[in-house]
């Protein structure tokens, strides 16, 4: 499996394009904001002749699906995410108006997933471990085979996720963070939703807020 990641929109938000050898993917966290952005994933993915298959989200916070409606549209494919996300998805007006930003309405067309089940595409199995804290339904995408771990805004390298958010909890964030991914191996590979790749062992004995876990 391949991963391409974009930086999009005022908050520098990491959105993912993942595919394989057969050609087809999916777009993680769709964060682009305006034209130019969206027009940079579609071209990647018409350069690459890749088949988006999904539309799937960590969480639902503004910042990952600036370009959700865009890519629901384009690519003519609901989205998916945790069923917790709903209070989330429900509060988009409101939090877009609060940060003066064009508002977008609540998104349509989403579909939930159950916990402990998994998303496929070509020759690629996605894990999804349910990981709230940093928003009520936060869910993480493991791709075993490589060990690759796309984790939204759960962790990132040497932080955790805010937790100050309406639905957000510090308890419950490292709880998810200590069960759900400090069980895997050192070499796992960490994709967060914002900043550079880390790996679990890194953050193991790097990052402050994991030190005592």
């Amino acid at each position: 499996m391949q991963i391409e990641v974009f930086h999009f929109n005022p908050f520098m938000e990491n959105t993912y394009v993942l595919y394989d050898s057969t050609g087809q993917g999916v777009i993680i966290d769709p964060g682009m904001s305006n034209v130019a952005e969206q027009n940079v994933v579609k071209g990647f993915i018409n350069e690459k002749s890749l088949t988006i298959t999904s539309i799937l989200l960590t969480h639902a916070h503004i910042d990952h699906i600036f370009g959700l409606q865009w890519a629901q549209e384009y690519y003519n494919l609901p989205a998916w995410c945790h069923a917790l996300e709903q209070l989330v998805l429900d509060s988009t007006p409101i939090i877009t108006k609060a940060y003066g930003l064009p508002i977008l309405e609540v998104p349509e067309n989403v579909h939930f997933f159950e916990e402990k089940t998994t998303v496929s595409f070509g020759e690629t199995t996605l894990k999804i471990r349910f990981t709230p804290g940093h928003s009520p339904g936060s869910v993480c995408f493991l791709e075993p085979k490589n060990k690759q771990l796309i984790v939204g805004d759960v962790l990132f390298k040497e932080s955790i996720g805010r937790t100050d958010l309406p639905g957000g909890n510090y308890d419950t964030l490292l709880q998810s963070i200590r069960s759900q991914l400090l069980v895997l191996e050192d070499d796992w590979k960490v994709y967060p939703g914002h900043g550079p790749v880390t790996t679990i062992g890194f953050e193991r004995t790097h990052n402050p807020f994991l030190v005592n876990l």
